[in-house]
């Protein structure tokens, strides 16, 4: 049933993002016993994380907005559009989310913004031209269920902490590299094993972290897909739209890997057939996705 796939997405989701907090704290206690104090690393790593965060949570959305090449529209743009999102909106008990095109051949989507008083939706033109009626609601059923989720959020944190990870492990690198740590290390036989865990650490924890990301990204997709098959109570609009999307199989001009994560489809490969792309991919496979939901119960 949908109600079990959302509830397992939650969870497994949650769970991704605690590994992240693990990885962040290894780190700083490892840079923080290298460098003679272990506690003040963690506290040092604890900081540094709480800082980007909140940078990331009040300004992330105007960065992918931004970097997307997305532009605002009134009503009178696109009334049809608009009645869309907020009639979906008003079924989903949710804010009126700001609506923005991009000017785009290939058929993409996405939702941003730090809670649902805060978000926006994007859709491509080329969505706007490809898709009939119920399958343009079933997409932006899909992103307004993003919304409600509150996955714009969760996947903003996520980045962030990508973010972290990347900039602790390159402070221990140099740190490695170019310091000489502690006095205490430098006549302690254990510093050498300490060296060795701490390098080990920087240079997996990214990787790691990508892969946390990534994770939680296909975790998301497979949540809002079914959220928003739970709005419209069909289906079919959705699959449909996954179907054409999977067809025209034509990247975004403007797709880049800071916001790869917010669309509807990999904006750099939609279909992600082979098996190589897809471990790496922010998105499952679209026949997967389609699978899922033609199984799955209303």
């Amino acid at each position: 049933m949908l109600y079990d796939q959302i509830s397992a997405n939650k969870y497994k989701t949650w769970f991704l993002i605690s590994l992240f907090s693990v990885v962040i704290i290894l780190l700083g206690y490892a840079f923080g016993l290298w460098m003679g104090d272990a506690f003040s690393g963690i506290f040092l790593a604890v900081i540094i994380s709480t800082v980007m965060t909140l940078v990331g949570y009040f300004q992330g959305d105007s960065v992918a907005l931004a970097a997307s090449g997305a532009k605002p529209i009134e009503k009178q743009d696109n009334p049809e559009l608009f009645r869309l999102v907020e009639n979906l909106a008003i079924t989903a008990g949710l804010p009126t989310p700001k609506i923005y095109v991009i000017q785009d051949s290939a058929m993409n989507a996405f939702a941003t913004g730090r809670d649902p008083k805060h978000a926006s939706v994007a859709v491509t033109t080329g969505l706007l031209q490809a898709l009939d009626r119920q399958e343009l609601e079933g997409v932006l059923a899909h992103e307004l269920s993003h919304i409600g989720n509150y996955d714009i959020r969760v996947m903003t944190i996520v980045v962030v902490l990508v973010g972290v990870v990347l900039l602790l492990s390159d402070m221990m690198t140099r740190s490695f590299f170019f310091g000489r740590g502690s006095r205490d290390n430098d006549n302690n036989s254990s510093a050498g094993i300490i060296l060795i865990v701490g390098i080990v650490l920087a240079i997996l924890s990214p990787i790691f972290a990508q892969l946390i990301k990534l994770a939680v990204s296909r975790q998301r997709e497979y949540l809002a897909d079914a959220s928003g098959c739970l709005l419209t109570r069909y289906p079919d609009g959705l699959i449909r739209a996954l179907e054409k999307i999977s067809v025209q199989d034509q990247p975004m001009s403007k797709a880049n890997h800071a916001t790869a994560h917010l669309f509807l489809a990999n904006p750099f490969d939609p279909h992600v057939t082979k098996k190589f792309e897809q471990m790496f991919s922010t998105h499952p496979p679209i026949e997967e996705r389609i699978a899922r939901l033609k199984k799955a119960g209303l």
